[in-house]
């Protein structure tokens, strides 16, 4: 990801090294873009909450990533609650300007990587824009029943088909600049 963000985008990253961060770290406030990944089994503290609620707030921009069932999703929809208590969490379509950031996805029916994809569980996509007003940017996007991070981790091994590894990296790639640009 970050070759491909350097090399066609222009956006500058560090391809060997990482910023991982608890919740409550100050040091989260110094970057635009959290990424939180197997928010299935994401029991976020008050302090937790707290902060990430004020990184929201301070117009970071949250990625939600890496999960799937019903049982996740409540999970997920637990603590999210807890970050941003009013929050309306809403289905995107192709028609939100996040899919056309950088790339153009005309689809958003991308298969979960291996077996639950080929036995028919597919993506879907959701947001919770800022003000929970859908005229303004969306401060959280989410990628449920899917595993944006999983296509890319295993894109070079033939692990995973090359189509929906090849949309991860545009989702992710349009995920960055919109937080980046929003």
């Amino acid at each position: 990801l970050t070759g491909i963000l350097t090399g066609i985008t222009g956006l500058k990253s560090t391809p060997n090294g990482t910023s991982i961060f608890p919740m409550d770290d100050p040091a989260l406030f110094r970057y635009p873009i959290a990424y939180l990944s197997e928010p299935g089994y994401w029991f976020p503290t008050e302090e937790d909450a707290s902060s990430m609620r004020a990184f929201i707030q301070k117009g970071g921009f949250l990625i939600v990533d890496d999960f799937h069932f019903e049982n996740e999703w409540a999970v997920f929809e637990a603590g999210i609650k807890r970050v941003l208590p009013g929050a309306k969490i809403v289905p995107l379509t192709t028609a939100h300007p996040i899919f056309h950031t950088f790339f153009e996805i005309e689809s958003l029916h991308v298969p979960y990587p291996g077996g639950f994809g080929r036995q028919g569980l597919y993506g879907e996509f959701y947001g919770i824009h800022q003000d929970n007003d859908p005229e303004k940017p969306l401060s959280v996007v989410i990628s449920y029943n899917m595993d944006l991070g999983d296509y890319m981790e295993y894109s070079g091994t033939g692990f995973y088909l090359v189509d929906p590894s090849n949309e991860a990296f545009k989702f992710m790639v349009n995920y960055l600049i919109y937080g980046h640009t929003r």
